[in-house]
């Protein structure tokens, strides 16, 4: 499984999330993804790029079923010890298949992708990954994506051209998790768009 992500020095694992038990401790938010996710009131998530499961293990303490898949082996070890029950899962999120158990592919009422997946992928799985992300949309499920815009990385309109390629329509567009409004000339993006029904 290759990406971007095997190329980088960020920490990983529990040194991953000592970051957040700081931020936490000082009283911040460390759950705005999970809230935005559960603003949609889902039954199910697929938590794509879940790394150490900060957002999947949030949205099941809210009780919302919520399946994480990462590519880092490490960080699904700190999800496994945050949530022995959670269901975790070491795959590529762009040739990722989940069975619901009768032949067929599980699908999710939402499908999130948080904290700068798209941006990690291996580079020209872009637009694959959007589709099996898509192919993983209960009919009128939500994608959701936050990830950095940087001008050396996947674009926001290649993004969008990717969606709508895989018959995806747009919803809404922000620029933080906590819904501030969308700046095109940000540097972050918190795009939701739907699975047609």
């Amino acid at each position: 499984m290759s990406s971007r992500w095997n190329d980088t020095d960020a920490p990983r694992g529990a040194e991953y999330d000592a970051r957040f038990a700081v931020l936490a401790a000082a009283g911040e938010d460390v759950h705005g993804e999970a809230t935005f996710v559960a603003g949609f009131q889902p039954r199910s998530v697929l938590d794509a790029g879940c790394g150490t499961g900060r957002v999947a293990i949030e949205l099941r303490r809210r009780g919302i079923e919520t399946v994480g898949v990462d590519a880092d082996s490490g960080m699904l070890t700190a999800a496994l010890e945050g949530d022995p029950d959670g269901e975790w899962h070491l795959g590529d999120v762009s040739t990722m298949s989940f069975d619901d158990g009768f032949g067929a592919l599980r699908r999710f009422d939402v499908v999130v992708a948080a904290g700068n997946v798209m941006i990690f992928l291996a580079p020209g799985t872009e637009a694959a990954t959007v589709a099996n992300l898509a192919a993983h949309l209960t009919p009128g499920g939500a994608l959701i994506c936050g990830f950095q815009l940087k001008p050396d990385r996947y674009s926001l309109n290649r993004f969008e051209a990717d969606c709508e390629a895989a018959g995806l329509e747009p919803v809404e567009r922000w620029s933080t998790w906590d819904r501030q409004s969308f700046d095109p000339g940000g540097d972050y993006v918190v795009a939701v768009h739907r699975q047609p029904r």
